[in-house]
């Protein structure tokens, strides 16, 4: 259990001394996510029963965050691919530019590009 990293661990957030902040913490909507050896990045941005405005509005969120924490050293694309799917489906091919916070059609509906 421990190299799958499904221990409880301080670094992950998952085992805390101050409780209170923890749960505050957890319920404001905090989102862990985690980067492999490959520099894909896994993260859950909703659940099934969210509605589509709430599932835009965390995309959104997501990836002004990865935006946000690009190293400053970086030159050549940050971005290369998204896919979007569920737990155990397959993944969707996403138009890069519509989430690429760098792209002038960052979450933009393709009804106002015209």
């Amino acid at each position: 259990m421990g190299p799958k990293g499904l221990m409880p661990n301080p670094k992950l957030g998952t085992v805390d001394k101050d409780v209170v902040k923890a749960v505050k913490a957890a319920k404001a909507g905090s989102v862990q996510y985690r980067v492999d050896k490959t520099g894909v990045i896994h993260a859950g941005i909703g659940k099934m029963s969210f509605s589509n405005a709430s599932l835009l509005e965390n995309i959104r969120s997501f990836m002004l965050s990865l935006g946000d924490h690009k190293p400053e050293g970086f030159k050549s694309k940050y971005f290369l691919v998204c896919h979007l799917s569920s737990t155990m489906g397959p993944g969707i091919l996403v138009d890069l530019p519509t989430v690429d916070p760098s792209s002038p059609k960052f979450m933009v509906h393709p009804s106002q590009l015209h």
